[in-house]
């Protein structure tokens, strides 16, 4: 009597564990399973990653101000200035992203009427878009960047006054900054730039000009990085 007490306590406690296991069985193949089949989860409905830009929306409707030719140069210079800064913040998908609009900055670059002022903004976009981003920076080449940037050096203005030379004088430290930043890491651009010959007695000349203020000589910067030093 009491082996037949003791076999069903021992067949009971079994079954109880296999009723047990089997629940926790049944339980994670619904969760695991049947409920990724039944359901769709608000958490699946993801964007892909090439979707996923931040800053596209901002992006997007500078670029309708860049492109128009209704507004104003220097408020096209405004957008192009924000599209870039935007462009560095927003990561490698927001620069790839704002590439599109980037080839109205040379177009404007050599615009007669565009001012000092809405050629620094425009210098100053392409070096937010192209730091330390070589894809940018292939773009950029690709987009005829090169010889636009060049010929800034080659100003033949007679100029008025001290203080309008040094307006013009800020415009070729932009450049050699952002021929800087171009260069950096970018073989591509320093051979090309190496092969313009006319280069290094331009840079010869900016690098004793007054830079207080800058960080670095930036003439200097890229005579050294373009490899002028060594001919």
């Amino acid at each position: 009597m009491d082996r037949t007490r003791e076999f069903c306590q021992q067949l009971g406690t079994w079954i109880c564990q296999l009723i047990g296991n089997l629940c926790q069985a049944f339980w994670k193949f619904w969760c695991v399973t049947l409920k990724r089949l039944c359901f769709k989860e608000e958490e699946d409905d993801y964007l892909p990653a090439s979707e996923c830009i931040f800053h596209k929306e901002k992006i997007a409707k500078l670029g309708h101000v860049l492109r128009s030719e209704s507004e104003t140069l220097y408020d096209r210079a405004q957008a192009a200035y924000k599209i870039g800064l935007l462009a560095f913040t927003g990561g490698p998908n927001a620069a790839k992203f704002a590439t599109q609009y980037m080839n109205e900055i040379p177009i404007l670059l050599q615009s007669d009427q565009a001012l000092p002022k809405t050629k620094i903004l425009l210098l100053q976009s392409i070096s937010y878009w192209c730091y330390l981003n070589p894809t940018s920076q292939r773009k950029a080449y690709s987009l005829q960047f090169l010889p636009v940037l060049t010929a800034i050096f080659h100003s033949d203005i007679e100029f008025t006054s001290r203080h309008e030379k040094n307006k013009h004088l800020l415009v070729k430290f932009w450049t050699c900054y952002v021929l800087s930043v171009l260069t950096c890491n970018n073989m591509l651009w320093v051979k090309e730039l190496n092969a313009c010959k006319f280069l290094k007695y331009n840079l010869q000349a900016l690098a004793i000009e007054d830079w207080s203020g800058w960080p670095e000589n930036f003439a200097e910067v890229l005579y050294f990085l373009i490899g002028f030093h060594r001919i």
